[in-house]
């Protein structure tokens, strides 16, 4: 595939673009159309052009139109259109400009200017494609930045329950996999497998001398430890942010049941948020196959048993079917990020996505 800049010439007249060819292709590759309907073709086809050279008398649509076209589709919107005429009067200009093109190259053609006026726009576009690489860049470390806070904030909970574990790698896993089982598309995937680690920060409010008691909790302790999803909700607040929007609805939900007997708003079946769902399963799951103060951990295969007897009473029926499909996944990550003492503090949060 050539690295050389693509102008696509569409006009008409086959003397037209035999003369931008003779110009035009000791430096660039050039793709010809001679009507409007290849014009419109031309521009979207890969790879896309990165300029147009447009003639404005065509028959059919004239030049004014395909520009006009080309501007209103998002994907070729932002190829730069240099439309070519023997018009001169500054109304028709005018209206070219308006139509979206960036410049306007005079018959009878002079190699000179047209070359000078195509490496102009040429190396705007370089400069643009720079720009957006760099606003890629920084959008992409800006984001592994906040994944990598929400995931240390989410560490620092561990602490005062006692440790760290590998917790917040195995519930992400899990969440990931249920919602892919669910049939969930990969960017919500990928937003609530984000989002996870979150679920449980409400903890922060709660007494450390209730979180790390040995013995099992009185009703008086119970309540307060109710309350850690309304205090999560709180902690996290309300955004337009996708990500931190899931992980609210995932802290102030994921203790709700399908048969509303949950807390704290006691919701019942859909009135049950799916991430809120999803997250319940993928909680208990992990509470049933880790140690617990109160109790050892159960094999997966008694887990998924206990699971399946909760199927429309603690969980949705559908998470439940989802969890049985992706199960065998489910095993392989727990057993794969197991609490061990040595190395637990220096995770690659990553490879809870390696499969």
């Amino acid at each position: 595939m050539s690295n050389r800049p693509l102008i696509l010439v569409a006009d008409d007249s086959e003397d037209i673009r035999n003369l931008f060819g003779i110009m035009l292709k000791s430096k660039y590759d050039v793709r010809y159309a001679v009507d409007s309907d290849e014009a419109l073709a031309a521009a979207d086809t890969e790879p896309l052009p990165d300029l147009i050279l447009l003639d404005v008398e065509m028959p059919a649509l004239d030049g004014y139109e395909v520009c006009a076209r080309l501007k209103a589709n998002p994907a070729l919107a932002h190829i730069p259109v240099i439309f070519v005429t023997g018009r001169s009067d500054p109304k028709d200009q005018a209206k070219g400009l308006l139509a979206g093109a960036v410049d306007y190259i005079a018959k009878p053609i002079s190699a000179p200017i047209t070359m000078l006026r195509v490496r102009t726009q040429l190396a705007l576009v370089d400069q643009r494609r720079a720009l957006e690489d760099q606003i890629q860049q920084r959008t992409e470390e800006l984001h592994n930045t906040r994944l990598e806070l929400i995931r240390r904030l989410a560490r620092a909970m561990e602490f005062r329950e006692g440790g760290l574990t590998n917790r917040v790698l195995r519930v992400s896993g899990y969440v990931e996999l249920l919602s892919q089982g669910l049939g969930l598309k990969s960017k919500v995937v990928e937003i609530l497998s984000a989002a996870a680690p979150l679920y449980d920060i409400g903890k922060m409010g709660v007494p450390e001398r209730i979180l790390t008691k040995s013995d099992a909790l009185n009703e008086k302790e119970w309540a307060e430890m109710r309350k850690h999803p309304e205090i999560g909700a709180g902690i996290i607040g309300e955004h337009k942010d996708p990500m931190l929007e899931q992980a609210r609805i995932m802290a102030l939900t994921h203790h709700e049941r399908w048969d509303g007997t949950g807390y704290p708003k006691k919701l019942k079946g859909n009135a049950i948020p799916v991430p809120g769902r999803i997250m319940a399963l993928a909680d208990a799951f992990e509470a049933m196959t880790s140690t617990q103060r109160h109790r050892s951990p159960i094999s997966s295969m008694e887990a998924a048993k206990k699971i399946a007897a909760e199927s429309g009473k603690q969980f949705d029926p559908s998470v439940v079917a989802a969890f049985m499909k992706v199960a065998k996944g489910l095993e392989e990550l727990r057993a794969k990020h197991k609490d061990e003492l040595e190395g637990i503090h220096d995770l690659d949060f990553g490879s809870a996505k390696k499969k």
